[in-house]
């Protein structure tokens, strides 16, 4: 549940030298040891973190049997760009479990990438379930029904499916409590809510081994195909790519989590649901950890932009 302290102010948006807008939310940061080296605004509180949950979503199915080469676990831990390279990769996993595009239950949409999406519309194309961000999830999950001999209809979205039924098992041992909620996410699939704290500790516990083997491939695919997981420009992918170690994972509506193999590991939730304050927190975050963030830090600046020039900049004010 949360409370009416839950939030609090973490980043500010200045314009022309003057600020102009306040980010209110939480953030969690875990030492090596998996004490907590430092929280801002309540890490007890309750959160959907949307898909920052594919990392454990994918444990649970590498452990139901799913088993790809790592670039295609990448993509079932991915909200990709929905480029032709992801998309191929998502037909990729569908094709060797048997089965087609069609058989795929997520949401239609047009790609992420602004190109990709302007390629779509040229040649006539509309929205799809393959394109869309989480289409790697659904073909990982479809690709694990087949493998167990579960059905794989649309029912697999079902929180009473096997399938899922795993996830959640899965997703209570890593984050180390219940979670609090199942939801609806904008894919389909079921959304588990429960702590930022718990967010942070599944985090770690994939980054350091101890969600085991399948967590072990998670960690690997993630950290060693940073591209598939986001995009080229994708700050889940900025990041993973400059800070060597770091698994990440962004989720819609202002979360992130991020964790290192030492047992250092972030995780944040920005209020309102709003993104631009998710990168600056995050590289906030990860420097009050010890972790040298100079090379990502400017690459993943937020400019707030007047007549098309940077007039100001979104600041960390937390942790």
């Amino acid at each position: 549940m949360t409370t009416p302290d839950a939030f609090v102010p973490v980043a500010i948006t200045s314009r022309s030298g003057l600020d102009e807008s306040v980010h209110f939310g939480a953030v969690v940061g875990l030492a090596a040891d998996g004490s907590v080296a430092f929280a801002a605004g309540d890490p007890a509180t309750a959160v959907y973190p949307r898909s920052s949950n594919k990392p454990m979503q994918a444990v649970a199915m590498v452990r139901a049997g799913l088993a790809l080469p790592a670039e295609l676990l990448a993509l079932v831990c991915a909200s990709h760009d929905g480029t032709p390279m992801h998309t191929a990769a998502a037909l990729r996993i569908l094709h060797g479990a048997g089965l087609v595009e069609a058989d795929l239950a997520n949401t239609p949409s047009f790609p992420l990438d602004e190109h990709s999406a302007h390629e779509v519309l040229r040649h006539g194309g509309g929205r799809t379930s393959l394109q869309m961000n989480c289409s790697g999830k659904h073909a990982g999950m479809l690709a694990a029904c087949v493998a167990n001999g579960w059905p794989h209809d649309p029912g697999y979205l079902e929180v009473d499916h096997p399938l899922q039924q795993s996830i959640t098992a899965a997703i209570d041992e890593l984050t180390g409590e219940p979670n609090t909620n199942i939801g609806v996410d904008g894919c389909g699939a079921p959304a588990h809510a429960f702590s930022l704290a718990g967010l942070a500790r599944a985090f770690r516990a994939i980054a350091t081994g101890a969600a085991g083997p399948a967590g072990d491939a998670v960690y690997a695919a993630m950290t060693g195909h940073p591209e598939m997981v986001g995009g080229a420009t994708r700050d889940v992918t900025v990041f993973m790519r400059h800070v060597p170690g770091l698994m990440a994972k962004d989720g819609a509506d202002g979360v992130f989590a991020a964790a290192l193999p030492d047992g250092r590991a972030v995780a944040l939730k920005v209020a309102d649901g709003g993104d631009r304050a998710r990168p600056p927190l995050m590289a906030a975050a990860l420097a009050a950890l010890g972790v040298d963030v100079a090379e990502v830090a400017p690459l993943v600046a937020q400019p707030i932009m007047g007549h098309g020039r940077p007039v100001g900049e979104v600041r960390a004010i937390a942790p």
